[in-house]
């Protein structure tokens, strides 16, 4: 995925899937490198793992 689409994702209001590894997540927040991602993932568990946004897809 792209930053400029992950930026959106963020802010926007609706409920966007994202997947990281075939597996629903919710994104946190954009590191200052720009190429990383702090996500989570969806469900009970608020485990958080910092990942490459190329990894990212839109589900």
């Amino acid at each position: 995925m792209e930053l400029k689409r992950v930026k959106q994702i963020l802010s926007s209001s609706a409920d966007i899937e994202v997947k990281y590894n075939d597996t629903s997540v919710w994104i946190d927040e954009v590191m200052e490198d720009g190429q990383t991602a702090v996500v989570h993932l969806r469900g009970p568990l608020e485990e958080r793992s910092n990942v490459s946004i190329a990894d990212l897809q839109e589900g």
